[in-house]
């Protein structure tokens, strides 16, 4: 399983994340996901850690925590929607109610 990190300092290495929550135990792979289109982190990550004792201690630990600045958001991370094929997104807009073909 994995830890949901939200909250996160714009600032935040994946090195600086994994030394906070290796207190709590053995971590096992942090991701800091980025913005396709900046480079930019987005302020959220996961971290993965040995066993679900060690991650139920770092979630109770962390969760509502502040650091460097910021008031963290702990938790199990939740699956990932399955989005299907085409990716997300919502429809087109509205017609406008005059348009005709013409053939």
């Amino acid at each position: 399983m994995s830890i949901y990190v939200g909250n996160l300092s714009y600032e935040v290495t994946q090195e600086d994340l994994s030394a906070v929550f290796a207190e709590y135990g053995s971590v096992k792979r942090v991701q800091l996901p980025t913005d396709r289109e900046t480079g930019r982190p987005r302020g959220f990550g996961f971290v993965e850690m040995s066993s679900d004792a060690e991650e139920t201690a770092a979630i109770e630990a962390l969760d509502g925590a502040e650091w460097m600045g910021r008031d963290l958001k702990v938790n199990k991370a939740k699956p990932r929607e399955d989005r299907g094929p085409g990716g997300g997104g919502g429809g087109g807009g509205r017609r406008n109610s005059s348009f005709s073909r013409r053939y």
